[in-house]
């Protein structure tokens, strides 16, 4: 499929442009947040070609698209305005509170940062290693040159924060560049350098040094923010252009240097230093907790509360002893996604498992994730496990960050400090993670789904049930001819119900063939005519029987309960079994599949309908096994 094509399908499934507020996207994710949650078809964009999953954190509606989300993002943008900043979004949009309010606004601000931030921080790792291993000098202008490129970006990031919070918050993005530009202005770090007494109209200024700061930046910009709206509605459209903007600087920049810029200062500080003072009680207990935790933290959207710390860490101390913890949770997940690879003998799982390790490897686990270990459970808690060991080991090893960047094989320079201390610690630990996951993953084992229906009965099968396509290969050895005409007597005591109704799109679209279903008030499916029995699913919770004259009848009791593995149903066939209508087929507990969550309306399909000139419903309201169901119309024009 083609981004443009994903991104159209991504566009309509999540409600419509009119329906998204704002979009930003990190590595592998783009990140929506919807006027009406409700409106969004997440059903129908898991199975959408080219999406891995969907989430809904911290007030965002998450799309999950791998390593293409740069390229899906920007199609978005060519063909809609949801990305374009002019266009106003908050009137009438949803307000998200609490926790998830304050995730969705972290990750608002750093998300779109986070690829050249990685960049960034793989270029300043590889000139600390160039420099220990004195392969350059700090004084060459090579070396010169290089680290600034590498540092700009963190020595100017109030100035990239200011853009990021602007567009959040519905700002000026241009006054708030100017603030931010107003912090790190030579003048005012020289007066800091000087330990100059320094005020305003005789308050009292405490300056600060604001180069890679975060929280500063981020509540003058909100908060001017709220003084543009408020400006903009008290003055006349003639001045408000000009004026507005100049009230803003006369206000702000001051107001951040003796309130906010300090007030976050000392925030930031205290958070750090609770982190590292964890870590200084126990690094081996902390380095397990977030090793084992961080993929967790990632899954439910607040790993953001986090980013601020490791970047400010950096900033005050020149390094960060909590995020390379972390490390050991991405490369314990890619081992555990390794050893469902050795272990599957699916081989399109086999093929799955093999290309998300080698994403994650480079730091990119949400295929893993959310395509292999999370799905089969063990495999999960396996790199849950594996990555303790791995935080641990790093933690007591006291491995240090010295950039920002996603943990993986390419970042693993960022890590490389003054003489190398520490560095080994992490190559033991992200080791250990890797190998123990895997291993474990091996032992503990998961649930292969080498056995399920769908790819047992692929090549015999006259239908896919799960996939929703009709394949029309049956071929009974009684079969006459599919143009003949056929009656269909009900398999099922119940009620009727439109196949239009029916919860899952595959069978409510007609895209498997037409028919009717039947809410059932008896757990008994018997054969709706004289034939054979062509699918009998080891899971039993659907068969199919073709007629002696060509009519290819498929019976599927409830909507996805295939996932119930069998429970709750009884078989009484095979397949290639011959059948009578009413002949008792399957025995299944309506009570206990509906306590377990799951649908029991049974789609009854023509799966061969195509073959036919018409399938006519014959029966409303309740029907029993006696009554007839379906009139299929064959191309000869006799009824049946």
């Amino acid at each position: 499929m083609s981004q443009e094509k994903l991104a159209r399908e991504i566009v309509e499934r999540v409600g419509g442009e009119k329906n998204v507020q704002s979009l930003v996207h990190c590595a592998t994710r783009l990140r929506f947040v919807l006027k009406d949650d409700s409106k969004a078809d997440k059903a129908g964009l898991e199975k959408t070609e080219g999406v891995i999953a969907v989430k809904e954190n911290g007030g965002q509606f998450q799309v999950v698209v791998g390593n293409k989300v740069p390229e899906v993002y920007q199609a978005i943008g060519q063909i809609t305005n949801i990305l374009d900043d002019s266009s106003s979004k908050e009137k009438g949009s949803k307000k998200v509170k609490g926790l998830g309010g304050i995730i969705d606004v972290i990750s608002s601000i750093f998300a779109p940062l986070l690829g050249v931030m990685a960049g960034a921080g793989i270029l300043k790792g590889l000139l600390l290693i160039a420099n220990n291993l004195e392969w350059l000098d700090k004084a060459d202008t090579t070396y010169i040159i290089l680290y600034a490129a590498a540092d700009s970006l963190f020595y100017f990031l109030p100035l990239l924060l200011a853009v990021t919070t602007a567009r959040k918050f519905q700002g000026n993005v241009f006054v708030a560049l100017t603030i931010a530009g107003a912090l790190i202005y030579p003048t005012i770090i020289q007066l800091k350098t000087d330990g100059t007494a320094t005020d305003f109209f005789g308050i009292p200024v405490v300056l600060m040094s604001y180069s890679s700061t975060v929280i500063p930046i981020i509540l003058a910009v909100i908060v001017m923010s709220k003084l543009e709206k408020f400006f903009n509605k008290l003055l006349h459209d003639s001045i408000k252009n000009f004026v507005t903007p100049l009230f803003l600087l006369v206000i702000m920049v001051p107001l951040t240097l003796i309130v906010f810029g300090p007030f976050g200062v000392y925030v930031g500080d205290a958070i750090a230093s609770a982190m590292v003072a964890a870590f200084g009680f126990s690094p081996l207990l902390a380095g397990a907790v977030l090793g084992a935790s961080w993929q967790l933290l990632v899954i439910f959207g607040v790993h953001w509360g986090l980013v601020p710390v490791f970047i400010n860490n950096i900033a005050v101390h020149g390094q960060d002893g909590v995020k390379p913890a972390a490390t050991a949770s991405v490369f314990a997940q890619t081992g555990a996604a390794f050893g469902v690879m050795l272990k599957t003998k699916n081989k399109k799982l086999k093929t799955l498992a093999g290309s998300s390790t080698l994403t994650a490897l480079f730091g990119i686990t949400e295929p893993a994730i959310y395509g292999v270990t999370l799905p089969l459970k063990r495999p999960f808690i396996a790199g849950v496990i594996g990555g303790a060991v791995g935080g641990a080991i790093i933690g007591q090893a006291g491995t240090q960050a010295f950039a920002s960047g996603a943990p993986g094989l390419l970042t693993l320079p960022i890590f490389y400090g003054p003489g190398g201390q520490g560095f080994p610690g992490l190559i033991m630990g992200i080791t250990a993670s890797f190998v123990v996951s895997a291993v474990l993953t091996y032992i503990m084992g998961f649930k292969d789904p080498v056995e399920d229906e769908e790819t047992k009965t692929a090549s015999t099968s006259s239908v896919d049930v799960e996939a929703g396509q009709s394949k029309n290969t049956a071929q009974p050895s009684t079969r006459v001819h599919a143009t003949s005409d056929q009656t269909v007597w009900s398999p099922i005591e119940g009620e009727i119900v439109e196949l239009a109704e029916v919860p899952d799109p595959a069978f409510a679209s007609g895209a498997m063939g037409k028919g009717i279903a039947i809410e059932p008030s008896k757990g008994r499916v018997v054969a709706p005519f004289d034939g054979t029995v062509t699918v009998a699913f080891k899971k039993k919770h659907a068969l199919a029987v073709v007629s002696d004259t060509g009519a290819e009848i498929l019976v599927h009791v409830g909507v996805d309960t295939v996932k119930l593995d069998g429970q709750h149903f009884k078989s009484y066939i095979e397949e290639g079994d011959r059948v009578k209508a009413g002949d008792l087929l399957l025995e299944f507990d309506i009570e206990q599949i509906k306590a377990a969550g799951y649908h029991t309306v049974t789609p009854i399909i023509v799966t061969n309908s195509a073959d036919y000139a018409e399938v006519i419903p014959q029966a409303t309201g309740q029907v029993s096994n006696n009554d007839m169901l379906l009139k299929i119309v064959g191309t000869d024009g006799q009824k049946a």
